[in-house]
């Protein structure tokens, strides 16, 4: 073969690797414009597990109660039935918390937000857990729920974790469970009311299992009857904590005769949100002791 041979056999090799080049690189572009949906679905699905998360220290116990449901506390004066013991609950919002002052002023129980989905801790969780247990309250924790980014079982368990257990020292109340309003999206979360009992059931049972106690269910009557239906299914074993900002609970959820906390205002005596005991401070203690 001539060098003229070898040239032309040369030229036609390299345009043969410039078309393969060509090829691989359509192949790639046309695959990346397939993927982009699926890309965008993943995305979107990996905020759905927990990444639209985007500001807990704005999710508090009730945060979006007063702009659902208003208030009326402002011109009534709250006048319970029974003996009332009274108390708060606080949430990272609040930071490092004045207990001594919070005692001083008759707070006699307080509830700590701990944790939000399985991706955020509170982080004036201890100073706000060990101070209201120092100056004498009996205390508490809760989680504020967010279905539609994991499972209840998932989401008591990462509680418990992170400071949600219950020990029966006779100052420490089983934890709460927080169900309201979805602060980033729909009303329920996406879930259908039997989807949303049975989020609620994966938790309790959960963190039953785990602590021996049933949750404290923290709720309002609206949301509550149109997340789940109006569900009956756990007066039973969950003590109840109404949101109600006016001067008497009104109408509570299906089930429960009667409520346990009720959490009348989001200002007042105390830092962050007011609340009553339904009962004398031996009644808060006997839950204590469960």
């Amino acid at each position: 073969m001539s060098h003229g041979d070898l040239s032309v056999v040369h030229g036609t090799g390299s345009a043969r690797t410039r078309l393969a080049l060509a090829a691989g690189l359509f192949v790639s572009l046309l695959a990346m414009i397939l993927a982009a949906p699926n890309a965008a679905h993943a995305a979107t699905g990996a905020a759905g597990a927990g990444g639209h998360i985007t500001h807990p220290e704005l999710d508090w116990m009730g945060s979006t109660i007063r702009a659902h449901e208003g208030s009326d506390t402002g011109t009534k004066t709250v006048t319970p039935a029974v003996t009332q013991t009274p108390g708060m609950d606080v949430s990272g919002y609040q930071g490092s918390v004045n207990w001594a002052t919070a005692w001083a002023n008759g707070g006699k129980f307080a509830y700590i937000k701990a944790t939000e989905s399985t991706t955020y801790t509170n982080p004036s969780f201890t100073q706000q857990y060990n101070g209201s247990y120092n100056v004498g309250m009996i205390r508490g924790s809760y989680h504020f729920a967010t279905p539609d980014t994991s499972g209840g079982a998932a989401q008591a368990d990462y509680f418990v974790a992170h400071g949600g257990g219950w020990s029966k020292d006779g100052k420490t109340l089983p934890g709460a469970l927080d169900m309201e309003y979805n602060p980033y999206g729909a009303t329920c979360y996406g879930l259908s009311a039997s989807g949303m009992v049975s989020w609620i059931q994966a938790f309790s049972n959960e963190y039953h299992a785990k602590t021996t106690r049933y949750p404290t269910i923290y709720t309002s009557t609206s949301w509550w009857s149109q997340c789940t239906g109006n569900s009956a299914a756990f007066a039973t074993n969950n003590p109840l904590w109404v949101a109600r900002y006016s001067s008497s609970v009104g109408t509570l959820p299906a089930g429960w005769g009667f409520y346990t906390f009720w959490q009348w205002a989001d200002s007042g005596t105390f830092p962050g949100d007011q609340d009553r005991f339904n009962g004398a401070l031996d009644r808060v203690q006997a839950l204590a002791n469960g």
